[in-house]
């Protein structure tokens, strides 16, 4: 039955805004956003790309929250179709105006997970965090996410035993010794003193150049 009523076919009016009359346009009564916009762009021979759609006042988008938006449609509803204009070379964004510029917002590459999407839409359009935050948060690795989390756990233990300043001085000493990094085989460390045999890196200035240098006559 669900799948029997999935293909049934309404008329629909489509009023564009424009020179263009209005005409009809034959549709299934549940479609999802973005095929309806790729037909009526295929249709019309319009740019889908600056396609809006508008039904029953409320502008149609392809997705939410990461998942594809459908729309339910009866016979003879009136869907408004408008073409949004290309901005000119050089133009200046009007304080007022209220559609968001969406290239120069944060995106999630597509290769993204979906709840990791999810997540983002509940932040960005629910909670309202800034863009800023948003790369923050998304551009940490799970990983990380885990170190901190567990730190800030093995923190609020210390502070309870009272050994917080030994716990911060131990996680000072491990960010040290995790950033030392690893020596090539043969490779000299930037400290002369780690070398073998206290080899000096070419140029190092020390008493014993300047003592020969004096007794050269160099100074």
């Amino acid at each position: 039955m669900d799948e029997i009523e999935e293909k049934k076919m309404v008329e629909i009016f489509l009023k564009i805004i424009g020179p263009s009359p209005p005409c009809r346009l034959n549709v299934p009564s549940s479609i999802k956003v973005h095929e309806l916009r790729k037909m009526i762009a295929g249709n019309r021979h319009m740019p889908i790309e600056n396609l809006r759609l508008v039904l029953r006042g409320n502008v149609l988008h392809d997705s939410e929250n990461g998942d594809d938006e459908v729309v339910q449609f009866n016979n003879g509803d009136s869907l408004i179709v408008a073409v949004k204009p290309k901005p000119p070379p050089r133009h200046f964004r009007d304080e007022f105006e209220d559609d968001d510029d969406e290239e120069l917002r944060f995106q999630l590459p597509p290769s993204t997970s979906k709840w990791k999407r999810k997540l983002f839409y509940l932040l960005r359009d629910k909670l309202k965090f800034p863009d800023m935050l948003l790369m923050v948060i998304f551009s940490i690795s799970p990983k990380v996410w885990v170190i901190i989390m567990t730190w800030f756990i093995l923190a609020s233990i210390a502070r309870r035993y009272e050994v917080a300043p030994l716990f911060l001085l131990a996680t000072g000493f491990g960010l040290i010794f995790y950033n030392l990094g690893h020596r090539k085989q043969g490779e000299l460390s930037a400290y002369s003193v780690f070398n073998e045999d206290f080899r000096e890196l070419p140029g190092t200035l020390n008493a014993e150049h300047i003592d020969r240098d004096i007794r050269a006559g160099r100074f």
